[in-house]
């Protein structure tokens, strides 16, 4: 396993990065990037295709934008085998990010998503905002 922090993002919170590049969520993204690993399962690659593929998208970014995004999103990720399930979260949509952060070791998962934030903490993971992983990342330097 890296010594680098290890970060999961939800899905919705890297569309936000996506579509809004001044945004909280793409600065918590920018920050998870410089400072260590962003975290994917083939679970949340699909979950982030599929939303990035749904149609009326094109009004927002360009279909060469999402598939630009989702390459260097693959690419600069650390792939995470899932070989142990949780099914802890409200909506089973979520399991996801708590597998993968569980099996990839993260330090936390980012989300807005109020199912997965009402878990904080899970088996010893930090669950924050966009917000709060930056106010954290500020704490830890500063």
């Amino acid at each position: 396993m890296s010594s680098e922090p290890r970060f999961v993002f939800d899905t919705n919170v890297i569309v936000s990065a996506l579509l809004l590049k001044q945004s909280i969520a793409r600065q918590a993204l920018d920050k998870a990037i410089q400072q260590g690993q962003l975290l994917i399962s083939h679970a949340t690659v699909e979950a982030l295709n599929d939303v990035l593929r749904r149609k009326g998208f094109e009004k927002y970014v360009t279909e060469e934008e999402r598939v630009e995004f989702l390459t260097a999103f693959v690419r600069d990720g650390a792939l995470v085998d899932i070989t142990e399930r949780v099914t802890a979260c409200h909506d089973p949509k979520d399991n996801k990010f708590l597998e993968l952060a569980v099996n990839g070791e993260a330090m936390c998962i980012v989300s807005g998503d109020e199912d997965l934030l009402v878990l904080h903490p899970f088996r010893g993971r930090a669950i924050m905002t966009p917000r709060q992983f930056l106010d954290s990342l500020v704490e830890s330097t500063g």
